[in-house]
């Protein structure tokens, strides 16, 4: 069992340390074979972007001696070195513009340094430039990798800032398309793809990967990978579970799989909480030991979007303004929605999107109910659990009660009229999935069709919730549609639950419930 590791993002090291390295250098062949390549490649946090970046890094430096066991050394690539300039723009977040151009000149004489030259322009995007000819003139062609490039940018969204920010980035990564003659290989990883018109517009001679069947499982770990390459691991983790291999496989497809990147591709497993979660024998959530999603539950609050029903065109989650704010290209490139299923009609694709798995429903789900709500969180973790327990002994006024508690502190004023409706919605539908989490059963969030089902040992509880109509129109909906008979043959009691919102008191009002015949 070799060691595993989630902090070691250098393949030099990952190497000399013995650490497991699931081997994705055939796909980055595909990457590298051709004589000239300039790529962009987006992916959420954690998924490994800067190890790709270091394996490039030794790969185009020569360090043939670092890939004889993998399957780089059966390819008939022929390992000429290159000057490799190397910027991690994660160094480089910044206060203003003016901190910004220091950091960024720094970042470009320290690579100069490393490469054996010096550059004496003052203007950080004519040092980049003077690196580039001065290596090209002395060695050949030069390889550039930059490594998340949105990081300056991403800590003044929704600011007046970012402008001076992305003013400084677009005049920065100018030089990249300037310069291209004098190129071999450009690799630019981010988070984000931001829009034509604001940093990419100089960089729209980049081949966008993040979408693009070529690099789908390029990042993250295919089912496939993860049975070859970590088997020992897998059974220490089902014995320390009580549970078989099967079991525990299913029970980690659940919780960390499900990323897609192509329409055709398979999912794949966010690789730092599989390893967290292989290392720790433990099964719980490791998304959000970094943090929570400070920015995005604050746009969520003012832009709500509805979470269960996300049906879009691909030009809906491809690209976003840092000022002007859209949450759901924000959702999807930081890993928080994935695509589900795609369909094509005509010339246009659409993708049905949805959480990848249950570690990004369980937390992005609480963090959302709590910002939203305005409920702390001894607050919130009580009310949950008193609605879980009301549910599973049938009593279904208790369960509603507590459910008040998350509309009790809502700062209406932060509102528009137009986006009530999505909010109370928002609040409704997450608080179901947490509460069908922590039942561990099945729930069941689709506008359009049932509002929730949540089931339990010895209960099924079909819901119709209503913003603009009475319990009695909500029960009468379930009726009409007959949403009890899919349910027909199951054994347990079936109740069914009416609820409408008091726009008056702005919580829930009146509530009928009725047992299914």
């Amino acid at each position: 069992m070799k060691p595993l590791t989630t902090s070691v993002y250098t393949f030099e090291k990952l190497c000399d340390g013995g650490f497991l390295y699931v081997d994705k250098t055939a796909g980055i062949y595909d990457l590298i074979e051709p004589a000239f390549a300039q790529y962009f490649l987006s992916r959420p946090r954690r998924f490994g972007k800067s190890l790709l970046v270091s394996t490039l890094k030794a790969i185009f430096q020569g360090r043939r001696d670092l890939f004889e066991d993998l399957a780089l050394a059966d390819k008939d690539y022929d390992w000429q070195t290159y000057p490799v300039i190397h910027l991690d723009m994660g160094t480089m977040a910044s206060v203003d513009a003016a901190e910004l151009q220091q950091n960024l000149l720094r970042g470009v004489r320290r690579a100069a340094a490393d490469n054996g030259c010096e550059v004496v322009a003052e203007a950080a995007y004519q040092a980049f430039e003077d690196i580039i000819l001065a290596l090209a003139a002395r060695d050949g062609k030069v390889v550039i990798l930059i490594d998340e490039y949105d990081k300056p940018l991403l800590g003044h969204l929704g600011q007046e800032s970012a402008r001076e920010i992305q003013t400084v980035l677009k005049q920065f990564y100018s030089v990249v398309k300037a310069t291209e003659a004098q190129q071999r290989f450009v690799l630019i990883t981010g988070v984000s793809k931001f829009s034509k018109v604001s940093v990419f517009s100089d960089l729209n001679n980049l081949t966008d990967l993040t979408m693009s069947g070529q690099a789908a499982i390029l990042l993250g770990y295919t089912q496939e990978e993860v049975e070859a390459n970590f088997p020992d691991y897998i059974e220490r983790l089902a014995n320390a579970q009580g549970e078989s291999v099967d079991e525990t496989l299913a029970e980690l497809r659940v919780w960390y799989n499900g990323y897609k990147f192509h329409q055709e591709a398979p999912t794949v497993y966010n690789p730092v909480s599989l390893m967290k979660c292989l290392m720790n024998q433990e099964f719980k959530n490791y998304w959000f030991e970094t943090g929570t999603p400070t920015f995005l539950l604050d746009l969520l609050k003012g832009k709500p979007v509805d979470l269960d029903n996300l049906e879009v065109d691909e030009n809906a989650f491809s690209t976003y303004d840092p000022i002007d704010l859209q949450p759901l290209p924000l959702l999807v490139q930081t890993g928080y929605l994935t695509i589900k299923s795609a369909e094509k009609m005509g010339d246009v694709r659409y993708y049905t999107l949805g959480y990848p798995n249950l570690e990004i429903s369980q937390s992005f789900s609480y963090w959302l109910v709590r910002s939203m709500a305005s409920v702390p969180d001894p607050e919130l973790s009580g009310a949950l659990r008193h609605m879980v327990k009301a549910l599973q002994r049938g009593d279904v006024d208790t369960m509603l009660e507590h459910m008040k508690t998350f509309f009790h502190s809502v700062q209406y004023d932060l509102i528009e009229q137009k986006e009530k409706e999505k909010y109370y919605q928002t609040i409704f539908f997450t608080v179901f999935r947490l509460v069908g989490a922590m039942i561990d059963a099945e729930v069941k969030t689709s506008l359009g069709r049932i509002d929730a089902v949540v089931k339990t040992a010895d209960h099924i509880y079909i819901f119709e919730f209503k913003l603009h109509g009475s319990a009695e129109d909500a029960m009468q909906q379930i009726h009409d549609k007959q949403y009890a008979a899919a349910y027909r043959d199951d054994p347990r009691q079936k109740l069914l639950i009416g609820v409408e919102f008091s726009q008056k008191e702005r919580n829930l009002g009146k509530w009928l419930v009725e047992q299914a015949n």
